[in-house]
């Protein structure tokens, strides 16, 4: 099976906090073409810090799929992605754990620090993720970026990609409350490039429809999963991700690669985990 951009729209926790303990990938056997006269772009590395609908997944969970695993196939090989992203993290217990210092540690000046969170921050039952949009959650969002900022990188901050939920009429819905609103506020104030994905994703769920959809998600034959994706959700919200480093002029054009391909689902691979 692969996935591309037109076959979308006809198809109808804990890792280690050392250097070591973030999964690190390039183009996995999707090379990018030759880049144009003008030369190479130089190696750096883009740091993913985020929840579990971004981060790495092992073979115990498949078909389970972070976006974050699917990022490589669209970048360039001179760009690395670093996924620090975690399952069930929240602003607030991703720096409490000491998450982010291990990402400032290995972050170099023009590296790039890819913040997405929301999904986890409003969990008001658990003391140790909620945070409050307008308050908590944006003051922790500052910490990021002026950390990334202090070390010559460059912050760039990602709402959160939506979950599948649709209305009786098949209006897919928003989840997320003040969340992303609240983030895009921070980007704007802070001067930082915002990638919209959960409005583009809520655009993409709704173009699909509620029955194709399922399609993107990881339901299974025992789990029906509206939050998480399998792989072809995964590559088409990394896809997403990759267009909008584009429009906002995070990355140019050389950086990237295969945004209108098809891209075989095989392609994703679930290793096993060292804690196994």
């Amino acid at each position: 099976m692969s996935v591309g951009r037109r076959a979308v729209v006809t198809a109808g926790a804990g890792l280690a906090l050392a250097l070591a303990g973030a999964p690190t990938a390039r183009s996995q056997g999707l090379p990018c073409p030759g880049l144009p006269p003008g030369g190479r772009p130089r190696m750096r590395t883009v740091f993913l810090a985020g929840d579990s609908t971004a981060a790495q997944k092992y073979a115990d969970a498949a078909p389970e799929t972070g976006w974050g695993m699917a990022l490589p196939f669209f970048l360039h090989k001179g760009l690395t992605v670093a996924n620090h992203a975690v399952n069930g993290r929240s602003t607030k217990s991703f720096l409490d754990e000491g998450r982010l210092d291990a990402v400032l540690t290995a972050i170099r000046p023009g590296d790039l620090l890819l913040v997405q969170f929301g999904h986890n921050d409003s969990k008001a039952a658990d003391p140790a993720r909620y945070t409050e949009p307008w308050t908590t959650y944006q003051d922790n969002l500052r910490v990021f970026v002026e950390g990334a900022r202090a070390r010559g990188a460059l912050p760039v901050l990602a709402t959160s990609v939506e979950r599948r939920k649709f209305a009786a009429d098949g209006t897919a819905l928003r989840t997320h409350g003040a969340y992303p609103a609240a983030m895009r506020e921070t980007a704007l104030e802070s001067d930082v490039p915002l990638l919209d994905i959960e409005a583009l994703s809520l655009a993409l769920w709704q173009e699909l429809g509620p029955e194709a959809t399922k399609a993107y998600f990881n339901w299974t034959s025992t789990e029906q999963d509206n939050t998480h994706f399998n792989p072809p959700g995964a590559i088409e919200v990394a896809r997403l991700v990759t267009a909008e480093l584009l429009r906002t002029h995070v990355l140019a054009p050389r950086e990237t690669c295969h945004l209108d391909d098809s891209i075989p689902t095989d392609r994703i691979t679930w290793p096993v985990s060292e804690e196994s």
